[in-house]
């Protein structure tokens, strides 16, 4: 098992964190089990984050932060330590992700990540290649608080009717995913639109795409492919984006209308929770 000690905190965000609790509850003169029974955990889960094995929960943080009076400290660093667990290639954008003031997508197979369940997002990560899973999940779910904020970025989001049907995590994980997007309707900085299968042909028959846009930065066009994403602030792509996204919401659905929709195919698709198999045949 590594040593605390022996890790550099400047190796990356989670050392850093591992070696700054350690420090820090000794100088509280706490054991771990000590620490765990003051914040309702294990001295062992204490143990695994300061050689981190494991990746600290931003509930964690905040325990710790309260049990030790650390004024914060480790409810700021552990945003840097979830991002970190993303995907080196995706690190970038979601850098970028936290600061915009406007944010546009299209998604054809997915619900996007910011509007996903912990078990949707946990269903669609293990079919990686990662075996951080649980790092990869909380690195997903932070990125979502961008969203919780006091002023969040206005956002809008054509969802291809496919991802409504496309059963990921089975009956009972969906039925919580569109009533999740459902929760948004009522959210004014947020809007969904649902592309129906009954327009055929449409704007970005090539794919997803988000675009995103900055007080003073340029806008940015993301897209990903099999192993990598993509980002540009090249004024034609970002024009380019901006017409078919334009087209997109046009063809799309009301928000109105997709609300109906997305509640229709919860209820009579996801509906019956009783018979998974019946679903599973269909």
């Amino acid at each position: 098992m590594a040593n605390v000690q022996t890790l550099d905190p400047n190796a990356s965000p989670l050392d850093y964190y591992g070696w700054e609790l350690r420090r820090l509850r000794e100088a509280a003169n706490l054991k771990q089990g000590q620490l765990g029974d003051i914040i309702f955990c294990t001295g062992s889960l204490i143990g695994q984050i300061e050689t981190t094995k494991k990746v600290p929960t931003r509930d964690f943080s905040e325990r710790v932060d309260a049990a030790l009076g650390t004024d914060g400290l480790f409810s700021r660093l552990v945003g840097l330590v979830l991002r970190s667990q993303l995907p080196t290639w995706f690190q970038p954008y979601a850098d970028m992700e936290a600061q915009p003031t406007y944010i546009s997508t299209y998604q054809v197979q997915l619900i996007h990540g910011l509007l996903q369940t912990e078990e949707y997002a946990r269903a669609v990560l293990t079919t990686g290649v990662s075996d951080d899973l649980d790092g990869l999940l909380a690195g997903r779910m932070e990125r979502q608080l961008i969203l919780e904020r006091e002023q969040p970025p206005l956002a809008w989001a054509v969802l291809d009717e496919a991802v409504l049907h496309r059963p990921i995590g089975g009956q009972e994980v969906m039925r919580n995913q569109l009533a999740h997007l459902l929760e948004f309707s009522e959210r004014r900085w947020m809007r969904i639109q649902v592309m129906p299968f009954s327009v055929g042909q449409h704007a970005s028959l090539d794919g997803s795409f988000t675009a995103m846009r900055f007080h003073e930065d340029p806008d940015i066009v993301y897209t990903e492919d099999l192993i990598s994403g993509h980002m540009t602030a090249n004024p034609a792509t970002v024009r380019e984006a901006s017409r078919r996204y334009a087209h997109l919401q046009a063809a799309a659905l009301s928000v109105e209308d997709s609300a109906a929709l997305i509640a229709r195919v919860m209820e009579e698709r996801y509906g019956n929770q009783s018979c998974p198999d019946e679903l599973a045949m269909a």
